[in-house]
């Protein structure tokens, strides 16, 4: 079991007494820059951070220039900003699984030299270090895992437990499939798809990923990509293609869905009373249902915090100031809150915090601890088109409600380009 799954489910049952991390005070002198310019990405901790940015610009007297975007505008806008060598960014929220391997082999970030990393596990701060070793270059912010969020009140009329396998899961969904309520969703759209598509092809007992090289194509894979696509095409809502959880949720919050598969990260926005019409109470939160083959959600860093290899040389104690405050514990206490899993172990550790949190996401976050696998995608440089080639099996899948017959033939195509894409990266036999 990784270290992150093991570090993590310790240190939550049994509730320890842990007091490393906590606010740390910004890099010895002042901040030679007052402005600088911070990438935020449009996520329940990104409007957190937004929302608390004045705070910051008053009690530092830096001026924060932000831009909040979603994670494919914000990638695809980093990505292409550090290439030319034409950008401005001094701090911005990461993905570590997604871009971190990319933007160190090209040399985008700068160490976060002087920073007190002893509130995080230490495979989650390892993502961000060459090769998993030297200095750090991301501050792991949130943990998440695949949960199913369902409607309490739905199940109950229709007489049905709430599902703890796949199989259930189906049967739920056909049975409340009705009255212009989509039984079940998942992300459709093809590239976001694949990090929930992830837990699914792990409890068929598959992997992207088998000693180096793409494995997507296995049976089990495949059973799992087939039962993706049945479920979504079958019984999601109309445009289950096109959507990702940006779109999926409004569908659950108005009543229009009755059991949904994503991260554990979205129960605090899912229950928002400005945001929903439905009463919080029939809305619950349990494990994502095992599989034929095993019962491995996924749980992941999926976003962190990076300073540009730019801030590091021009405008490094301002940015690195608003690192330290964007990661500090008070902000993670906030986040915990509302119901964000802020990635800092000491919030685990906490009881005044776990015990106000939903009963159900603290289980599923346990379960996950203990049963998790600690990728959701493959971890190689060219994730970005990894997951492009991957997702056109969503979609055939879901086109096809799960039975294309060029299934097999198309996955065996797109294993053979991802491999490609590992040898002209120099990781095949070796990425994860």
């Amino acid at each position: 079991m990784k270290k992150l799954v093991l570090m993590l489910f310790v240190l939550t049952v049994s509730v320890s007494l842990f007091a490393g991390g906590g606010s740390q005070s910004a890099p010895a002198g002042a901040a030679q820059a007052r402005e600088i310019r911070v990438m935020l990405a449009n996520h329940p901790y990104g409007d957190v951070l937004k929302e608390k940015l004045p705070e910051f610009e008053r009690q530092s007297g830096i001026k924060v220039v932000w831009e909040q975007l979603n994670e494919t505008q914000l990638n695809q806008k980093m990505t292409t900003e550090f290439a030319t060598g034409a950008s401005t960014v001094d701090a911005f929220m990461t993905r570590p699984l997604q871009e971190t391997l990319l933007f160190l082999k090209n040399n985008w970030l700068a160490p976060l030299d002087g920073y007190d990393f002893s509130d995080y596990p230490a495979s989650s701060v390892n993502v961000g270090r060459r090769g998993g070793s030297g200095p750090a270059h991301v501050i792991p912010l949130i943990v998440e895992w695949q949960v199913l969020y369902y409607r309490v009140d739905l199940l109950r009329a229709a007489g049905l437990q709430v599902p703890t396998t796949l199989e259930e899961m189906e049967n739920a969904a056909r049975i409340l499939n009705k009255d212009g309520v989509a039984g079940f969703a998942s992300r459709g759209a093809a590239s976001p798809g694949v990090t929930q598509l992830s837990s699914y092809i792990f409890n068929f007992g598959g992997r992207f990923m088998e000693k180096g090289e793409s494995a997507f194509n296995t049976p089990a894979a495949i059973e799992a990509i087939r039962y993706y696509g049945r479920l979504n095409g079958t019984y999601g809502p109309q445009g289950i293609g096109a959507m990702s959880w940006d779109q999926l949720m409004p569908v659950f919050q108005a009543g229009r869905l009755a059991l949904w598969t994503d991260a554990s990260v979205f129960y605090g926005q899912i229950i928002d009373p400005e945001r929903t019409q439905i009463p919080a109470e029939n809305f619950g939160v349990a494990r994502l249902p095992r599989g034929p083959a095993r019962d491995e959600p996924f749980i992941v860093v999926p976003w962190g915090l990076s300073m540009t290899a730019r801030a590091g040389t021009r405008n490094r104690d301002a940015a690195m100031q608003f690192l330290t405050w964007a990661s500090s514990k008070e902000l993670a206490q906030e986040g915990m809150r509302r119901n964000i899993t802020m990635a800092r172990t000491s919030m685990w550790n906490d009881p005044a915090i776990v015990g106000k949190m939903n009963p159900g996401l603290v289980d599923t976050m346990i379960h996950a601890s203990a049963n998790g696998y600690d990728l959701d995608r493959p971890f190689i440089t060219s994730v970005v088109r990894a997951r492009d080639l991957i997702g056109e099996l969503i979609t055939e899948s879901i086109n096809t409600r799960g039975a294309s017959p060029r299934l097999q033939a198309l996955a065996d195509q797109k294993v053979a380009e991802v491999n490609d894409l590992l040898k002209a990266d120099g990781e095949f036999g070796t990425a994860r």
